[in-house]
């Protein structure tokens, strides 16, 4: 048995098929991934779109069709055991019984990794201080807020001190406050810890706070893999709106912009300017003009979305296909 040391997670033209009405739908093609210890990384797509699925065949959950993935050093098809010892894996529904306790359930989770009694209650202890679940780990599972329970799946993921952790969807059905509070969580795991957290999502607002890194997955390929400000800053640019008195003026304004590396639209009296560090670059485009004699109604800095990047890239908003 062989192990690789330097990646998290390693994959090579990773390809997951399904036989659905006789037809084979691809839902996962050829995908080349490498995750380094520490990183926090998000899969973005819509529903359907494949990151669900690789979560499952990096967790062993999913046997691939083709291609290979080593994940925490072992190959997740020859060393299932292994690598199921080294991971933590919370998916989108709740993992604790219902009738169960908090705190006996996640005893019972380190008591089947291995642990000793004493040491999955020391372990447990642990995580519900870290968690924020002592007022509650000793109610009944079934009688926990969506929140608490959310971290409770969380602390059942992490009690066997994984070096990674997959989170699918963690934040689906959760309402504003309780996503906040579960985002700050992970981040906070993740900064005190160093865990590797990979984490898939269609809430564009969780991805561009806690990854530094995204991974944008549609029709199960990896379309774009960078961090949310390169991504944004490559693929969109922020956009300055400036508004003028005629459009004579805003045309004259449009050929002095020229000299920017950037999208250049003129309807009517404004000119819409797609360019990357655009607010950076305001000041000096306000000067250029002031010393042109052109004078600026109105201006307005628009800082590009991750849904932007996908429309960009797709020619759709992520939005809508996360809403179908």
């Amino acid at each position: 048995m062989t192990s690789t040391v330097g990646l998290m997670i390693k994959t090579s033209q990773l390809t997951r098929h399904f036989t659905v009405k006789k037809k084979t739908v691809e839902a996962v093609s050829g995908l080349d991934l490498e995750v380094r210890p520490g990183e926090l990384v998000a899969f973005l797509g819509p529903n359907g779109a494949g990151k669900s699925t690789t979560l499952r065949m990096l967790t062993t959950l999913l046997t691939p069709t083709s291609g290979t993935a080593e994940v925490a050093g072992f190959d997740v098809g020859r060393n299932p055991r292994e690598v199921r010892e080294r991971i933590g894996y919370i998916g989108q529904g709740n993992g604790a019984g219902h009738s169960q306790r908090g705190r006996d359930e996640l005893i019972s989770q380190g008591r089947a990794y291995g642990l000793d009694r004493a040491a999955a209650r020391r372990r447990a202890d642990e995580l519900v201080e870290s968690l924020g679940l002592a007022p509650v780990a000793d109610r009944i599972v079934s009688s926990l807020s969506g929140g608490q329970r959310r971290r409770l799946d969380i602390a059942m993921g992490l009690i066997h001190t994984p070096p990674l952790l997959f989170l699918d969807e963690p934040s689906t059905g959760l309402d504003p406050q309780n996503r906040v509070n579960l985002q700050e969580h992970i981040q906070r795991l993740h900064d005190e810890h160093g865990t590797t957290m990979v984490l898939t999502t269609h809430y564009l607002d969780e991805a561009d706070q806690l990854a530094e890194r995204i991974v944008v997955i549609d029709h199960g390929k990896l379309i774009a893999d960078d961090s949310p400000a390169r991504l944004k800053s490559e693929h969109v640019g922020d956009r300055i709106v400036l508004t003028f008195s005629s459009a004579a003026d805003a045309t004259r304004a449009a050929n002095r912009a020229l000299v920017l590396d950037g999208r250049i639209d003129v309807a009517g009296p404004t000119v819409t300017i797609a360019v990357p560090e655009g607010t950076q670059l305001v000041p000096k485009l306000l000067r250029s003009l002031e010393e042109a004699g052109i004078a600026v109604a109105a201006v307005e800095v628009t800082r590009p979305t991750l849904d932007d990047v996908f429309l960009v890239l797709t020619g759709r908003s992520l939005r809508e296909g996360a809403a179908a």
